[in-house]
């Protein structure tokens, strides 16, 4: 049964762009200014408006039970869809259709009065679902266990933090019964493991035949979770289906690779009058169908230059630094005497190295091992995409690198 129908829904914003008509010189210039505008005596600001499409065109239906994973770039039109689908804005143009009662969690604090106690706001949030008081009560227990807010239930939720804001907000919404359950990315905030318990009370929702709507830039949460995945790109819906044919899909479009250049002669080439680049390549070690790169992928970086002099005492270095610019490693080989002509590397990056991220690699090719005859600064680029065997989700791994080494526990004494 279809239970969610979106036919050609568009949503259109207006900006205000302010353009001054002058600029102030001083500073006491600027608090007179400030004040004329005040009291209305001021220059008028000149408002340029631009129209913004969050959303464009977009049709889908959506089955009882499904499991949909949204997702998509900043700003592609996911949280626009999901206020749309939970009635909090309406669409310019095009139609919703929706069976049964939608629960949402799209903000911290979504749906709470900041004034009313932990325990009140169950039960508000249960009203406004439809939901007699009989039900709400059956399910307070569950609530107040799994979100795990016992001391301060009767403490305004005001003064909660954000993670137990999304720690109630969250239990309210899966435990209440919903046919529909709409999560945006606000997951993120809680610890690791609320992240955990939270997918596991996803799949239970979604196997009694609930309705589960998902955004979220883990990739890794949507494949473990979600059955379905809508693709958004600039407001448009992209690409619509299976789980890992999507994700695969959405990942060959915004990965910011750039994994190999070759220049056929040394004329084209980049270089100096001693040395000049042939090749410079990635070669991921892709496993299991996968077409991307991720944690556990083993890749080999293979570089040619050509030799220029009749004979020269080189060697390679390679920096490997993350898209922020912080140096993950530099790496060298031996220096080498070479005659005139093609001279050939070859460096192995182990799987399990290096964390989730974007990586560029730069090379310089070192003459009498202190001397830079040439760097390609940007030589390579590459995504690495996070996996977890046998886990669903931890959120955000710390660091630039994840190996995987021998770290070991035991029990060495037990006290009796």
């Amino acid at each position: 049964m279809q239970v969610i129908v979106a036919e050609d829904i568009s949503k259109k914003y207006i900006i205000d762009h302010q353009k001054a008509m002058r600029k102030s010189s001083t500073l006491r210039d600027t608090f007179s200014e400030k004040f004329k505008h005040f009291f209305g005596k001021g220059e008028q600001d000149e408002v340029e408006k631009e129209e913004f499409w969050a959303l464009r065109d977009v049709n889908f239906t959506v089955e009882q039970g499904d499991r949909v994973g949204i997702i998509g770039h900043n700003g592609a039109g996911k949280s626009t869809l999901l206020k749309i689908l939970s009635k909090i804005t309406e669409p310019t143009g095009g139609k919703v259709t929706i069976k049964g009662r939608v629960a949402s969690l799209l903000e911290v604090g979504t749906g709470f009065h900041p004034e009313l106690t932990g325990r009140e706001n169950i039960f508000l949030n249960g009203a406004i679902l439809g939901m007699k008081r009989h039900e709400i009560k059956s399910a307070f227990e569950s609530i107040v266990e799994f979100a795990g807010v016992e001391k301060f239930l009767d403490t305004p939720v005001k003064r909660y933090s954000s993670g137990m804001y999304v720690r109630l907000g969250f239990a309210i919404s899966a435990h209440l019964s919903p046919e529909i359950l709409i999560i945006d990315e606000v997951l993120a905030v809680g610890d690791a493991d609320f992240q955990k318990k939270c997918l596991g009370k996803m799949r239970d929702v979604s196997e009694s035949g609930r309705t589960i709507l998902f955004v979220s830039h883990n990739l890794a949460a949507v494949q473990s979770l979600c059955n379905r995945a809508f693709y958004f790109e600039h407001g448009r819906l992209k690409m619509q289906g299976d789980t890992t044919h999507v994700v695969n899909n959405y990942l060959s479009h915004v990965a910011k690779t750039n994994l190999e250049h070759f220049w056929e002669t040394p004329e084209e080439a980049p270089g100096s009058d001693e040395v000049r680049f042939r090749t410079v390549r990635i070669d991921p070690e892709y496993q299991g169908g996968k077409h991307y790169i991720d944690v556990t992928t083993p890749a080999r970086v293979h570089i040619e230059f050509w030799n220029m002099a009749e004979r020269a005492d080189l060697n390679l270095s390679l920096h490997l630094y993350a898209f922020t610019g912080e140096c993950i490693f530099n790496v060298g080989t031996t220096s080498q005497s070479f005659e005139k002509g093609l001279v050939s590397a070859t460096l192995e990056i182990p799987g399990n190295f290096l964390n989730d991220g974007s990586y560029v690699i730069s090379i310089m090719v070192v003459k009498d091992t202190s001397t830079v005859l040439f760097q390609l600064p940007d030589a390579l680029s590459f995504e690495v995409e996070d996996h977890r065997e046998g886990v669903t989700w931890y959120g955000k791994w710390p660091g630039y690198v994840r190996p995987q080494l021998n770290f070991q526990i035991s029990q060495s004494e037990v006290l009796v």
